[in-house]
């Protein structure tokens, strides 16, 4: 429905529904609270607080406060979101301090009230979209920002004075919950918590997945120009540009598209995908001559870096449009980026070297970081299946011999996984299985536990489910499942699955931030500031793509229940999608 066409006798649902679900605050404090959040979508929502003793008042005046906003803008969103307090305790600054130091930023999932009576009080999507409690990069924890701070509550309270913020300031620390009007349906949020402000969700279903998968790809496919360069990435919370540029992660985010559009068969996506395709092709693909005279091509960035990471990626994302599209023709380029990845090779040792200068070709440095030899070996591997060329599958098992021996798998990269994966399947050793195992063996409590999204620990998990799934059928070495607990691994997938839906740009929470229909669908790493860059949302897409597959298998070869929801999902409302 139209902002436009809505009234305000159209939200007589959401009053009776949010009258239904509200808490009365016990004395002194008011009896009814109500903070209204609204935009058309252009621009970050405008919140205001109503208190009062009777809920009809409090709710009037609210709605009348968001119809003239709505008259005063031009979009066509009607994004709503009314939020209550739950449970009040009152406090000080330097205690609140005390708090936030322990606090991972952006991660203070409560409200605050600088007096008694609700008269400037902010909710948490305040407070975080808005970096009051973000002291920057450079700190970790959380704690008073007082220019943001300040800045902020001057503007959401004109006819006040600006906040002392001394350690004596009293504030009062609160709970809340809250409920989302998108124009047409109303949607339950979560409470305080891990959770809290995004709608509820109780399971993740094929159809589910398939939707943040559209909205992701949807988002990239934006994100590219005409010319083939992705817009590369903002801080949402402000929406500051990174103005930098990364050809790696241009490649990896291209195959990211590439995999979503087997899902969406999205015209949009498909035609991005070919420029973003031809700009790497034409622009930052160089072809070299090496020293013995072979044909090679590699990836260089802006800086004249060759990084082994850039050139499998290259040859990772033109093989899966390949796969995915029938089309051959960079086929030639593959096995040149090929052989400029295999000059990175030693081939007595197997290991890689990791940097290398343009166009000297001389190493800059033997090792960065251990993303680069997964991606490598998954390259090979990958045209490998494409070609059958086994020059590919002989460099591989090279290389991955070399990180087995280097005890690799302490570092339970979601890149390795991949690689453990594809070997079992072509090769079932026994090493090949450990090394899969070992890679998540005693890290299941971190990935279940972890308190930001931190996308590649699904792919990671679905990557070593499938190895799993692999030894199972396998009378040789099925045996070595005995090595890990199923169960915990399950349990933390599926919680790590569930988690990742807070990294979710959805509506009612892209409303609070400086630009909402350019982030809204998708994907935020919360602590850097509400980062949306290409390739945080190429892992939440490459993970999501691998659990929908899970799911669409269950739903083929099993009747029993459905994929159970973890058990730290308290909430039993029902989502109304």
């Amino acid at each position: 429905m139209s902002s436009k066409a809505i009234a305000a006798g159209d939200l007589a649902g959401l009053r009776e529904h949010v009258r239904a679900n509200r808490q009365e605050l016990p004395h002194p404090y008011p009896t009814v609270v109500l903070f209204f959040s609204f935009t058309d979508g252009s621009e970050r929502a405008v919140v205001t607080t109503v208190s009062d003793a009777d809920f009809d008042a409090a709710w009037n005046i609210g709605v009348d406060r968001v119809m003239d906003l709505r008259r005063r803008l031009i979009g066509d969103r009607f994004w709503l979101r009314v939020d209550w307090p739950m449970a009040v305790a009152p406090s000080s600054l330097a205690a609140l301090g005390t708090i936030l130091a322990q606090t991972k930023r952006n991660y203070f999932r409560f409200g605050l009230s600088l007096d008694e009576r609700f008269e400037r009080a902010f909710i948490e999507q305040e407070l975080n979209a808005n970096a009051m409690l973000d002291r920057g990069a450079g700190e970790a924890m959380a704690g008073i920002n007082e220019p943001n701070f300040s800045t902020y509550a001057r503007r959401r309270f004109p006819d006040r004075p600006s906040p002392r913020l001394d350690d004596a300031t009293p504030v009062h620390i609160f709970t809340s919950k809250g409920v989302f009007f998108d124009g047409d349906l109303i949607h339950d949020l979560y409470p305080t918590g891990r959770n809290a402000g995004r709608r509820v969700v109780e399971r993740l279903t094929v159809p589910m997945v398939t939707s943040l998968i559209d909205d992701g790809a949807d988002y990239l496919a934006r994100q590219v120009d005409r010319a083939g360069r992705f817009h590369y990435g903002f801080h949402a919370a402000f929406g500051r540009r990174i103005e930098n540029y990364n050809a790696l992660r241009h490649a990896s985010t291209t195959y990211a598209m590439v995999e979503a559009l087997a899902v969406t068969d999205s015209t949009i996506l498909a035609e991005a995908i070919k420029r973003s395709l031809y700009f790497m092709v034409s622009t930052l693909i160089r072809d070299v001559m090496l020293p013995d005279g072979t044909k090679a091509a590699f990836l260089v960035e802006a800086d004249g870096e060759i990084k082994l990471g850039g050139n499998a990626a290259a040859i990772i994302a033109l093989v899966e449009h390949a796969r995915v599209s029938g089309d051959r023709g960079h086929l030639a380029l593959m096995h040149r980026l090929a052989a400029g990845l295999c000059f990175m090779q030693d081939r007595e040792s197997g290991g890689f070297r990791h940097v290398l200068h343009y166009p000297s070709l001389c190493t800059k440095q033997a090792f960065r970081i251990v993303y680069y030899d997964g991606e490598a070996v998954l390259a090979l591997l990958r045209l490998y299946d494409l070609t059958a060329d086994t020059s590919l599958l002989t460099a591989a098992r090279a290389a991955f011999d070399t990180f087995i021996d280097a005890g690799h798998a302490r570092h339970h990269d979601h890149w390795l996984a991949y690689c453990a994966r594809d070997l079992t399947h072509h090769c079932p050793e026994e090493r090949y299985y450990r090394f899969a195992i070992d890679n998540i063996a005693d890290h299941l409590d971190f990935v279940s536990r972890r308190l930001t999204t931190f996308p590649t620990l699904l792919e990671l998990m679905m990557a070593t489910r499938e190895v799993f799934a692999r030894l199972e059928r396998d009378p040789k070495h099925g045996h070595l499942l005995a090595c890990v607990d199923l169960g915990a691994f399950d349990k933390a997938l599926t919680r790590r699955a569930y988690h990742l839906l807070n990294g979710h740009f959805w509506p009612e929470l892209a409303m609070d931030m400086q630009e909402p229909d350019r982030v809204a669908g998708s994907f935020f790493i919360r602590h850097h500031a509400f980062r949306t860059r290409i390739d945080d949302v190429e892992h939440y897409l490459s993970g999501f793509i691998a659990y929908r597959r899970h799911l669409v298998a269950q739903d083929e070869h099993q009747d029993d229940e459905p994929l159970a929801v973890a058990k730290w999902q308290q909430s039993r409302l029902r989502t109304t999608q």
